[in-house]
């Protein structure tokens, strides 16, 4: 799964980030804590090398993205007598600066940040965790981009590029049947959804740091294709419990957390991929039910409410024996990795055919296309896997912003592991 589209980001620790943007994070900082920090007191992660190269804080945050109120520190709440809290700089930030500037300051500090902001007050509390922020900055085209991945099965671990660290995520309730079964994930608004068959799906919500028994699709499946766009997520096609193949297509609102019914798509057809661009979903390569590998995509136009099928959209990528497609777009450009032979192609839109524009990175390792991840991340490329050995292997992050060729891969992080990496998702807001 990946969320497209064009957005804006923002970190106040990004090298890049222009100076109009690093004095809105004084700004911020100084309007919400009183103070105007130290230069050097800017990034407020306390960061140490960890293994392998990559960086982690001292020691990973069990609640990574929004802290409990009960567990600030300092002066800004307090917690009187009978369990009551006495708030104190930040309770009246709101009415006395104004919320709008309040707010402007909000969306140019790093969503990392937004666990310090609701220990402020009950009003910075319930503008985080009601999700107004991130509505807000989605409505203004405000977006980090963090990768959720899993190795092992009901853990997940997510790594920020903006600060360079590893973050821990809960673990998943256990579920002995969800367990056993194969396993889709996207990410959507602030969720992260884990589906496994027989309607069980699994939410991972960034409001509140927790996983959630969330309500299934109205057809349950595996092996199907998923994107996803702003608060909207789209999925097509798959297989049911029965092994039976589907045409069958959803639509998901993660702000009100409902699933409805799209029309069906010309072909039925699983292990597939499906991405958004120009405005439009588009479910690309697959099996049909008599094993034969498809070649044509469908594009799903969201206004007419209905599918066109692309004859030979996915010539030349993946077969039958190896994964579905690994495809990702980037500024409305498609991308796919070519996994046996280490390629990187280019989707040419006008002439419908794949373009090899370079390699993957060398240190790239797949079984027919499994345990490699490749995904849009904001404005670049990052395929996720790595080496592996008889005692066991590395997870490696390699990044490429595709706006020259070839592809000159940058290696962002890497970690210790021992299992391949079964999914991944990249969450933008």
């Amino acid at each position: 799964m990946m969320l497209e589209g064009k957005t804006c980001l923002v970190s106040r620790s990004l090298p890049s980030s222009c100076e109009a943007e690093t004095e809105w994070a004084y700004l911020a900082h100084e309007v919400l804590i009183g103070k105007r920090p130290a230069p050097e007191d800017v990034d407020v992660e306390d960061m140490e090398e960890a293994d392998g190269g990559g960086k982690r804080s001292k020691p990973p945050s069990p609640q990574p993205h929004t802290q409990d109120i009960s567990e600030s520190h300092g002066s800004i709440i307090r917690h009187a007598p009978g369990g009551g809290e006495q708030n104190g700089t930040g309770s009246n930030l709101m009415g006395s600066i104004g919320r709008d500037l309040i707010i402007n300051c909000l969306l140019r500090l790093s969503r990392s940040d937004y666990g310090s902001v609701a220990s402020l007050s009950q009003d910075f509390r319930s503008l985080v965790r009601s999700g107004e922020i991130y509505r807000l900055r989605r409505q203004n085209g405000v977006a980090e981009h963090w990768v959720y991945y899993s190795c092992n099965v009901l853990e997940w671990d997510a790594y920020d590029p903006y600060r360079d660290r590893w973050i821990s995520v809960p673990k998943m309730p256990p579920d002995e049947f969800f367990m056993c079964v194969d396993k889709e994930s996207l990410a959507v608004g602030t969720e992260l959804l884990v589906f496994g068959m027989a309607h069980i799906v699994f939410r991972y919500s960034i409001l509140t740091n927790s996983w959630t028994r969330a309500g299934a699709m109205n057809s349950s499946r595996c092996l199907f294709a998923s994107t996803s766009v702003g608060a909207m997520a789209y999925v097509a096609g798959g297989t049911d419990s029965s092994g039976n193949i589907l045409s069958s297509a959803e639509m998901y609102d993660s702000e009100t957390h409902t699933w409805t019914t799209l029309p069906s798509m010309n072909r039925a057809r699983k292990m597939c991929s499906g991405v958004f661009m120009d405005g439009k979903f588009y479910v690309i390569g697959g099996v049909a039910s008599n094993n034969k590998v498809l070649t044509c995509g469908e594009e799903y136009d969201l206004k007419r409410r209905s599918w066109r099928i692309i004859e030979n959209m996915s010539e030349g990528l993946n077969g039958v024996t190896t994964a579905p497609p690994l495809i990702a777009v980037v500024n409305n450009e498609l991308y796919a990795a070519a996994n046996s032979e280490n390629d990187v192609k280019k989707y040419d839109k006008k002439n419908n055919k794949w373009i090899t524009i370079g390699k993957l990175p060398e240190r790239s390792v797949s079984m027919n296309g499994w345990g490699l991840a490749f995904r849009a991340c904001g404005d670049r490329l990052i395929v996720i896997g790595g080496p592996r050995t008889t005692t066991g292997g590395m997870i490696e992050l390699n990044s490429w912003i595709p706006d020259e060729y070839p592809p000159v891969w940058k290696l962002i992080a890497r970690r210790p592991s021992g299992n391949f990496v079964y999914n991944c998702a990249v969450m933008g807001c």
